[in-house]
């Protein structure tokens, strides 16, 4: 619990957690982490209490729980009833659906993500990327999640490897990416004066018409490249990462499977040089994924581990049947989510949280090295690490309260108990949500 100092010293609006087990790289330490709500960042507490003698104006005993940075999805299509691909007549509508989003998923330990609009028709992206570029400008804590950007997931993409995406929307790049600023619009795809482009990554397929000659353009202008739902070869996704590509779309799902002749996109995980193996997407949900394929990827290449949730707009609704895009409906039943009338696979129902969860519960990972997964890990492929997914001073202070339990079944949980964002306390499990959501 808080405690409050004397109402008669000006508030400066730090904050010191303190009694808390701290990830610090691969270990949990016990160290005091100081916060400023006034900047938004972490502060040097060597600096904040010896040389400037401030004096926190809340003290917080963590009782022994976990803190660590705020989580990162870099795959999120949607959740609690909103999609980001279903574009209203009226956008102000669209917009406040986005804000609720927002305060909603904060709430799941989610302090920052990539909105994901997977294969749809250039309408559909034009209408709403400008909603869904970086976010955090204002660095107002009661706007919940923050967007770090948009990840187009398609629509050049493998119509042999499509998952859910309609093959009526798919195209090919005959043109490279001049045919990417047609589809997504060109101003998104490009840096202002004073922001970043609002698109922060693209999955396509080395293989379709155009896509590969589009690789080197799309990496030059800040957009990662992801490689996904693709035919690709082992040496298509190597030219591919030679190219620029960094990255993996949720690794072994919509892609040719491994094979002892040709290891495909998962080869990429094997190389000698670690410069040349490409970070990659796990969706740990327990559907997508068997718990030792999840594990031989981790082993493969832990460094470039990230879980992903891949979730869609059934992430936090009762089971049933759901409209989606292009005539398209999905069915929820508990966990999981498929189109209806094929039991094709159509996204996660799962939190962040969970998918942590599950990778803890089916790997021999160290707390830290799960976390990893979830925090530095994005952000180091996102290039933002130096701000977001570490506790360091002076990076922003998006910070989790967590509760980890071992149960007597060999299941392990991990429980979001509170959440900070930019330094003020947004979400406390025990007490209730502090934003208006």
């Amino acid at each position: 619990m808080p405690m409050a100092v004397s109402p008669e010293r000006p508030r400066s609006g730090i904050t010191k957690l303190t009694g808390g087990r701290v990830v610090r790289g691969s270990e949990l330490v016990e160290e005091d982490v100081w916060i400023s709500s006034v900047t938004g960042k972490i502060l040097n507490s060597q600096e904040v209490f010896y040389e400037h003698h401030v004096v926190a104006d809340d003290i917080v005993d963590l009782q022994g729980k976990i803190l660590c940075p705020g989580f990162i999805d870099v795959q999120f299509n949607g959740g609690f009833g909103f999609d980001f691909s279903t574009i209203p007549q009226d956008m102000a509508t669209y917009r406040k659906g986005v804000g609720r989003l927002n305060r909603q998923l904060v709430r799941t330990g989610v302090t920052s993500y990539l909105p994901t609009i997977p294969s749809q028709l250039p309408e559909v992206y034009h209408n709403a990327l400008p909603f869904l570029g970086p976010s955090g400008k204002e660095r107002n804590p009661w706007e919940g999640s923050e967007s770090l950007g948009a990840h187009c997931e398609g629509p050049f993409i493998s119509p042999t490897k499509n998952g859910i995406h309609s093959l009526a929307v798919l195209q090919a790049a005959g043109n490279g990416f001049q045919d990417f600023e047609a589809c997504y619009g060109a101003e998104n795809l490009r840096a202002s004066d004073t922001s970043p482009p609002a698109v922060s990554m693209i999955t396509a397929a080395p293989e379709v018409a155009g896509v590969f000659e589009a690789i080197k353009e799309t990496t030059r202008r800040g957009i990662k490249f992801s490689i996904g739902h693709t035919e690709s070869t082992f040496e298509e996704a190597t030219d591919a990462i030679h190219a620029g590509a960094t990255m993996i779309t949720h690794l072994f799902n919509a892609m040719r499977p491994l094979h002892h002749r040709n290891p495909g996109v998962f080869g990429t995980l094997g190389e000698a040089e670690a410069k040349e193996r490409p970070y990659f997407g796990i969706i740990s949900d327990g559907i997508h994924l068997h718990p030792t394929t999840v594990k031989i990827a981790w082993n493969a290449h832990p460094d470039g581990f990230i879980l992903v949730t891949d979730a869609m707009k059934t992430v936090g609704l009762p089971d049933g049947v759901y409209d989606w895009t292009n005539g398209d409906r999905f069915v929820k039943k508990g966990p999981l989510l498929t189109r209806e009338g094929t039991g094709t696979i159509a996204g996660s129902s799962a939190t962040l949280i969970e998918c942590a969860s599950n990778f803890w519960t089916w790997s021999h990972a160290t707390i830290p090295e799960v976390l990893r997964s979830v925090t530095s890990t994005p952000a180091e492929m996102l290039g933002i690490a130096e701000r977001k997914g570490t506790l360091n001073p002076n990076a922003d202070a998006d910070l989790l309260v967590l509760d980890a339990q071992e149960l007597a079944n060999g299941r392990r949980n991990f429980t979001v108990h509170q959440v900070y964002k930019f330094g003020s306390l947004v979400y406390d499990g025990s007490e209730g949500v502090k934003a208006d959501v």
